[in-house]
């Protein structure tokens, strides 16, 4: 675990850019990763991450119930940046999901047990196979009530410093961004953990 005075560090990046912010924190270890569920925003973040470190391990818990577009962002992005991706899906088949607890609502009693399969346990395996000490995410304030609480430095239950470059960005400050970098947006992006803009999908509770 590295132990920094996060609270104090926070207040000392807060008008430091995303550039100058993944500079600083690149410093700190050579074990690192970059999250990603190639959403509506991914481009921002994978496309500055490949610029300051083109070999940094990428991981992606593909849910298996991303739209088809999501799919064809993915893959243009992998290959525009030629992404270090370590993709990690369900241990059971869509087929098997389907035919059990199929895509169950919000509201289903299922839905723990779907989030569990399709993202919760992959991701944990992608935590214990990768072992980082740095966690690059997109998590940005007013996403939702946990985000909020957050800041660009945080902690993992287990540890794991989280780096969030772009978390006092708003939509319309990624938009511009976007359109200035000519870099591609998902709009149609939709996690079916998640379902609701307001809701956690879960891996930023762990």
């Amino acid at each position: 675990m590295i132990e920094l005075d996060i609270n104090k560090i926070n207040k000392e990046l807060r008008h430091q850019t995303p550039d100058q912010i993944i500079e600083w924190a690149l410093g700190l270890s050579d074990n690192r990763i970059v999250t990603t569920s190639f959403g509506v925003y991914s481009a921002i973040l994978l496309s500055k991450m490949s610029k300051h470190d083109k070999d940094i391990k990428v991981i992606w818990c593909d849910t298996l119930y991303n739209q088809p577009s999501t799919y064809a962002h993915a893959e243009d992005l992998i290959k525009t940046y030629q992404l270090n991706i370590k993709k990690y899906q369900s241990v059971k088949s869509k087929a098997e999901i389907d035919a059990t607890i199929g895509v169950p609502s919000v509201e289903d009693d299922n839905h723990e047990a779907f989030s569990e399969l399709v993202k919760l346990e992959p991701f944990r395996r992608a935590l214990k196979e990768t072992n980082p000490d740095l966690w690059f995410t997109n998590i940005r304030v007013r996403q939702t009530e946990l985000r909020s609480k957050k800041d660009i430095l945080s902690y993992s239950k287990d540890g794991i410093l989280k780096i969030s470059p772009f978390y006092w960005c708003t939509d319309a400050d990624l938009d511009n961004y976007l359109i200035k970098n000519n870099l591609p947006k998902n709009s149609d992006y939709f996690d079916p953990i998640k379902a609701l803009q307001n809701r956690e999908c879960g891996i930023h509770l762990q």
